[in-house]
């Protein structure tokens, strides 16, 4: 079977956040269980969409709904383990776009997992996805391109 591969180019984050892993995080094999670092992501995006301005549902009902999520793990971690969740955004469409995470562990700078979400968005109102609105799309567009000078700047 074909595995999963994930490549992230490193202007798309725009956001970093930290969560320690709980003892309650760890699985039989003595690390970091699936469905705890699921949590941990859907946590780490959650921050980041806060930090955007994206509110959980909008005046009219119109919130996110992930669409698909993808997980490539390259090494353990385990309880006590701070992680450092660096959060982007990519692969922009008319109704959402892909939010991309970059797992590592800062104390040794090992990279525990890579991660892409798809969200669009979706008015519960009318049970239906909606367009992105205007407002969230140029927000998450211009901190990328801020993001984009910044690395241009430090690299001249």
């Amino acid at each position: 079977m074909a595995r999963l591969q994930l490549e992230f180019p490193d202007h798309c984050f725009i956001y970093t956040t930290t969560l320690t892993v709980r003892i309650t995080d760890i699985n039989a094999g003595n690390h970091l269980a699936n469905d705890s670092m699921i949590s941990m992501i859907s946590e780490a995006r959650a921050r980041f969409l806060f930090q955007m301005g994206v509110p959980e549902l909008s005046d009219d009902k119109t919130g996110i709904i992930v669409t698909d999520l993808a997980t490539m793990y390259k090494s353990e971690a385990h309880a006590r383990d701070q992680l450092q969740f660096d959060v982007g955004v990519m692969d922009f469409n008319k109704y959402g776009c892909d939010i991309v995470f970059k797992i590592t562990r800062p104390t040794d700078n090992r990279l525990i997992a890579l991660a892409k979400s798809g969200f669009v968005f979706f008015n519960y109102n009318i049970s239906k996805v909606v367009p992105m609105p205007g407002d969230i799309s140029k927000a998450l567009q211009e901190a990328l391109a801020h993001k984009a000078s910044a690395s241009k700047a430090s690299t001249r």
